[in-house]
């Protein structure tokens, strides 16, 4: 366990995401998991920038970590010695969860965030 790389990659890549999706900002505020709206619907994602909730985090370390698998599916493509089609199709797929997952992700943050003018696939 000590000298596999492939593990010690993975448990840091879970700890990037997990941070870079606000697990600690959770951890010191204790925010709840989902929040009933008024309508007496289920929201899912915190409509302010100043908040979030526990499954907001999840969904952003989900989507973080589907955009690096596209990342890597693109960089495998390229570097693969397979032949041109299996790489083709490797990196069709790569691009596809990439543009599909960072659109989701900047419509995430669009909708908290007011005055963010981008968006990509999504509005």
């Amino acid at each position: 366990f000590l000298y596999n790389r492939t593990a010690w990659a993975l448990m840091a890549l879970f700890f990037v995401f997990a941070m870079t999706s606000g697990q600690m900002w959770n951890h010191i505020r204790g925010p709840p998991f989902v929040q009933k709206t008024q309508s007496g619907g289920v929201a899912y994602i915190h409509g302010s920038s100043q908040g979030q909730f526990v499954l907001e985090t999840y969904f952003v370390m989900l989507i973080n970590g589907l955009i690096v698998c596209g990342m890597i599916m693109l960089m495998e493509a390229g570097d693969s010695k397979a032949d041109s089609g299996k790489r083709k199709a490797l990196g069709i797929v790569g691009l596809g969860l990439f543009a599909v997952f960072f659109s989701l992700l900047l419509s995430i943050f669009r909708s908290k965030a007011g005055g963010y003018p981008y968006s990509f696939l999504f509005r």
